[in-house]
């Protein structure tokens, strides 16, 4: 099979698999599958890196580009030299794409990027396994019917879609007959679940469906949120189905109400930190992860001090930090932007406020008994998410352990 180098969301770890099984349906075998993310400028820059890294490595292997940087900007991609195909997200999982034929063209027609906004499929991509992973990604929704002011993503993925229920409960039960212990559902507006389904289902009623059809399944894990979708019976499954595991991981933002506002987020700072204790009070143990943008243009110092002290309001433990970057073609790279030397010292204090956070959790973990899903490399991960050292412990195995410390960014455990 094709090897693949996926930068960006969970949802491109499942289309990546399905990208390798297309492009091996089609014989193509020699070859690199990069499957890249548009989120951010820098994305796009490591993207382009590894594809020369890649060609340098491995003179005259066949180089596929594809994703959500393929399809936004696919001539960056196809005045590259090293590059033999562009695929846009609509065209990456069709056999048909990798076919022999489609590399003889002359080069300027080696691109194939589809109107996205005319997709019209629900399914989801059904992945048997993932190679070197143990535990399994399951994709229930694609594309945003939204538009933040920052975000490229809508014209990378088009419009919000669903997986019906039925298939997403037959994929999961699937997946668990193949070993793994837990599925992470994902989508790229996985809140948005349902809405273009008959009847409307919502993620709270999906996740009960699987819950309660595939009862063999242990762990059961949700990717981003966006809070000020979650339903009132996805509250109530946080609530009650232990195999729900106590971890969400928020679209925040930013702090601040103007800058959530010129965003065109649907939240306020007040909204988010009502939805973090209300999460609190109805799962104690519960872990939250969030999404911040440093340097948003406008941010004054007041409004970045604000982004740093809702980590505290929210009780965020784990920090993914973006430093704003202006994306071609949204309203955020028309607005008055910050030097980039603000931006980057802006999220290098929202970094070290989120790994004094971190830290703070760990210890708070040590001596606590808890159940460590088993990775390769002697790692694993708690019900929370975060992640353990464990030696001598089989890939894929679900055991109990004690936490007996941690180096900042790890904890350690023996089993109990």
């Amino acid at each position: 099979m094709p090897d693949v180098v996926t930068f960006g969301c969970r949802l491109n770890i499942v289309e990546s698999e399905a990208m390798r099984k297309a492009a091996d349906e089609a014989g193509l075998h020699d070859a690199v599958l990069i499957n890249t993310c548009a989120v951010t400028g820098e994305a796009v820059r490591q993207a382009r890196q590894a594809i020369r890294r890649v060609a340098r490595e491995r003179p005259g292997v066949r180089i596929v580009v594809a994703g959500c940087a393929a399809q936004t900007e696919p001539q960056t991609f196809a005045d590259m030299p090293e590059v033999d195909l562009v695929l846009g997200n609509r065209e990456k999982t069709r056999p048909a794409s990798y076919r022999p034929e489609a590399f003889d063209l002359p080069r300027h027609e080696r691109v194939r990027v589809a109107d996205i906004f005319a997709v019209e499929e629900t399914a989801g991509h059904l992945v048997e396994g993932f190679e070197g992973r143990t535990r399994a990604f399951l994709q229930v929704q694609n594309g945003c019917d939204h538009r933040c002011t920052f975000c490229v993503i809508p014209y990378g993925r088009g419009n919000s879609r669903s997986v019906p229920m039925g298939a997403v409960v037959d994929q999961a039960r699937a997946l668990v007959e193949r070993g793994y212990a837990e599925i992470v559902l994902t989508g790229v507006d996985l809140t948005a679940y349902g809405a273009d389904l008959p009847g409307t289902p919502r993620l709270g009623t999906l996740v009960r469906q699987v819950l309660r059809h595939v009862p063999e399944l242990k762990r059961l894990r949700l990717s981003s949120i966006d809070s000020v979708e979650a339903d009132a019976d996805l509250m109530r499954a946080l609530r009650d189905e232990e195999r729900l595991m106590p971890h969400l991981h928020l679209s925040l933002q930013h702090g601040h109400d103007m800058i959530l506002k010129r965003m065109k987020r649907r939240h306020s700072r007040a909204d988010a930190v009502s939805f973090c204790e209300e999460a609190r009070r109805l799962r104690p143990e519960i872990v939250f992860g969030a999404d911040l943008i440093a340097g948003f243009p406008t941010e004054t110092e007041e409004m970045a001090a604000e982004n740093l002290s809702v980590l505290e309001a929210c009780g965020i433990t784990r920090l993914h930090v973006f430093p704003f970057s202006p994306r071609a073609g949204t309203p955020a790279a028309r607005m008055p932007q910050l030097p980039r030397h603000v931006v980057k010292a802006r999220a290098a204090a929202l970094r070290e406020v989120g790994e004094a956070r971190l830290k703070a959790h760990m210890s708070g973990e040590i001596g606590r008994r808890r159940m460590v899903l088993a990775e390769r490399g002697g790692r694993g991960r708690t019900e929370d998410f975060t992640p353990v050292r464990i030696e001598g412990v089989e890939a894929g195995t679900l055991l109990a352990a004690t936490i007996t410390g941690h180096d900042g960014r790890n904890l350690e455990a023996s089993p109990a």
